[in-house]
Order: C-alpha cells, then sequence, then structure tokens
C-alpha cells in the first residue's frame, strides 16, 4: 500500500521540489499551505512536472491546532515533513515574537498530532543556523551548536529540542529526522518551480538573478575583508533538487524502519565550500550574463565559513549531492526567465 506523507509549507521553495520528488519516488503527497509566502505559482508547476492534477492542497494555518488535527483526521498521512515557518533573519529581528508563535507553534501542533495519532513520523526542516560560526570546518553533526544569533536561528534550535524531548518521551511512538540545510539554491531543470521571493530577496541567488534580469539594479557584496582566500564568506551551497532527494531518503529511511534511533540528526550540504563571490562569477560564466554588484560593508550576524561535512547522510541513509554548481545556476537563471516570459 502507498504510503502517504504530509507536506507542511509544500507549497513554497523547498516544499515544492519535495513533493515532486516524493511523489516520482512513489509516495502520495497532502499538500499544505497558508500562502502567507508564496502564491500558488510552484504548486501548479508541480503538477505540471508530475503530470498530476490530482495532487490534494489544503489552505490552512498550522497555528490552528483544530485545523492540524482535521488534515491528521482527513488523510491518511505516515509520515509529515514540516516546513511551515517564517524564515527571514532580519524580519525575525525586529519581529521576534511573530517569529517565535508562528514557527513554534505551527510545529508544536503537529508534534500534538503526532503524539495523538501514534506510531508516527516527522521529518524536520532545520539549518547549518544551529552551529552559529563554527570553531571549525567542516561541521559535522557532532559539532557543538552556539547560541543562536537571531530568533530565527532560535526557532531552528529550539525545534531541535521540542522534537527530541517529544520523540523521548514517546517511547517509541514518535519518531523524528532532522535534516540540518545549508544553503539551499537553484530550481527544478524543468524551470517550472524555483524560488520565488515576495519583495526584496533575502537569499543570495534570486537577488543575482533578478539583478541579472533588471529587476534590481545592483547585488550588494556584505564585506569583502573576511579572513578567506578572496575577502568574501564561504559557504556551502545545495541545489534545491539535491536537498529535495535527502528528504526521500529520510522519510523511507523512517518509513522502512531503518533508523538506528528514535530521533537522527543529518547534515544536508555538497562539503565542498564556495565564496560569494566565486558564486557571482561562476553565474555570469555559467549563464553569459554580467551581474552589477557592489561591495557593501560587512553585515552584523553574518558567518565568516561554514560548510557541512556529509559523511554521515552519504553512509547512513545513502544519500549525496550530485549536481554540480554550473547546472544549479543555469536552473536558477532558466527560472527567473521563465518567470519573465523570456
Amino acid at each position: 500500500m502507498k504510503k502517504t506523507v504530509l507536506v507542511s509549507g509544500g507549497a513554497g521553495f523547498i516544499g515544492s521540489h519535495v513533493t515532486v520528488e516524493l511523489i516520482e519516488a512513489g509516495y502520495d503527497v497532502v499538500v499544505a499551505d497558508n500562502f502567507s509566502n508564496c502564491d500558488h505559482t510552484c504548486f501548479e508547476g508541480v503538477k505540471k512536472i508530475t503530470g498530476r492534477e490530482d495532487i490534494p492542497l489544503v489552505e490552512m494555518d498550522f497555528c490552528d491546532a483544530a485545523a492540524v488535527k482535521k488534515i491528521f483526521r482527513d488523510y491518511p498521512i505516515d509520515a509529515v515533513i514540516h516546513f511551515a515557518a517564517y524564515k527571514a533573519v532580519g524580519e525575525s529581528v525586529e519581529k521576534p515574537l511573530m517569529y517565535y508563535k508562528n514557527n513554534l507553534l505551527s510545529f508544536m501542533n503537529v508534534l500534538e498530532a503526532a503524539q495523538e495519532k501514534g506510531n508516527f513520523n516527522v521529518l524536520f526542516s532545520s539549518s547549518a543556523t544551529v552551529y552559529g560560526e563554527p570553531d571549525k570546518v567542516p561541521v559535522t553533526e557532532k559539532t557543538p551548536r552556539k547560541p543562536a544569533i537571531s530568533p530565527y536561528g532560535n526557532t531552528k534550535t529550539m525545534c531541535e529540542d521540542i522534537l527530541q524531548d517529544t520523540v523521548k518521551a514517546s517511547h517509541g511512538s514518535v519518531k523524528g529526522i532532522l535534516l540540518r540545510y545549508f544553503n539551499p539554491i537553484g530550481a527544478h531543470p524543468s524551470a517550472l518551480i524555483g524560488e520565488l521571493p515576495r519583495g526584496v530577496p533575502n537569499n543570495l541567488v534570486p537577488f543575482i538573478t533578478q539583478t541579472a534580469i533588471g529587476k534590481r539594479e545592483c547585488l550588494s557584496i556584505f564585506g569583502d575583508d573576511y579572513p578567506t582566500p578572496d575577502g568574501t564568506g564561504l559557504r556551502d551551497f545545495i541545489d534545491v533538487v539535491d536537498l529535495a532527494k535527502a528528504h526521500v531518503f529520510a522519510v523511507t529511511r523512517m518509513l522502512e524502519g531503518k533508523m538506528k534511533k528514535d530521533c537522527e540528526i543529518f547534515n544536508i550540504g555538497t562539503g565542498t565550500p564556495l565564496s560569494v563571490m566565486e558564486l557571482v562569477k561562476a553565474f555570469e560564466k555559467v549563464n553569459g550574463v554580467k551581474v552589477n554588484y557592489r561591495i557593501a560593508p560587512r553585515r552584523p550576524g553574518d558567518i565568516i565559513a561554514i560548510w557541512a561535512d556529509p559523511t554521515l547522510a552519504n553512509e547512513e541513509m545513502g544519500w549525496k549531492a550530485t549536481r554540480s554548481i554550473e547546472e544549479t545556476l543555469a536552473a536558477a537563471w532558466a527560472w527567473e526567465k521563465h518567470l519573465a516570459g523570456k
């Protein structure tokens, strides 16, 4: 019998890519979203890519406990992948209560429903932000977490703790996997789904593509005086399709009873650092376009260098990042041109 996965926040950037990969791996998927940070563009793209017009879409807010319990009753859900959260670092500093209320309450509602259902699997979308500025790189899953530098980052740390405590208290009734993402970028090779920021992008690649196409006047590179080879920050940029596939590996691991512990943690990255400047230059080279950029002062809270040691995910889950940075940046540009109707 087919297993059913609920994807909360499934109409967004990562959620839509995960939905595609789950369907292509043979899962039934229920997508739920309140559309506070996206529109229907990517959900429509998912239907085109998969050829499935019948994907259930529930418009709901995960902060509404009754709505969460209802979706658990209405569908035969075997696992949930939880994306539904606010995610802009700067906004979280300005509106901490909004972030704590939304990101913690939505996840606790999911866990409460999971506990009531019993024999349930929860995959949480966490982040490398929990490592802060690491003492050494690359980081492994055993690298100590650091105090968060933003309320957004703090919600990731707190949700990790909430999941681990809930799993422990459930004595095997709820199982959990935490995936700590590094820097997801790119778009689906079909150019039918990708990152669709509302207003000014918070992430680097949409700002690059919007500048290249003329939507933005100039890209700011924050700081060129870091202690790195070219002075710009070093990051682990992972293709969103590779990232999406990691979720399929993790869900399958849960549903096939292959977990070694009731709560597991995996870093999801490439293991290869790339500087911000290298990324901009690679984008220009791959796509044959110039990006108007300027060097701006450092931003408070920006980390000098972080990248993953993905050995555990590679060996335990059998997952590995395979898409090249050239493929990733070509897909990001194709998506931007698709949005512009070019």
